[in-house]
């Protein structure tokens, strides 16, 4: 799936894409909407510096068993275990 923000409303933030796709990573994190896989994926990040960029707004980790199994389930199906 695509998102499309409008031109107008990316400036407005005066933010980068970067930027902007790493803060609706942190939210929907935050918000318990996606795992710590998931967001660092979206933030275009490793786990290692999306747990630092969350360290260094002091967000707690909230990764329990679910995460754990459905980042074992993602590795699977890439690959890479």
């Amino acid at each position: 799936m695509t998102l499309v923000i409008p031109d107008e409303i990316i400036k407005s933030t005066k933010m980068s894409i970067t930027e902007l796709t790493q803060e609706i990573a942190i939210m929907l994190y935050q918000k318990g909407k996606i795992t710590l896989g998931q967001a660092s994926r979206l933030a275009d990040m490793s786990q290692y510096q999306f747990q630092h960029l969350l360290a260094s707004r002091q967000i707690e980790l909230h990764y329990d068993e679910t995460d754990f199994s459905q980042d074992i389930e993602t590795l699977k199906e890439l690959g890479r275990l």
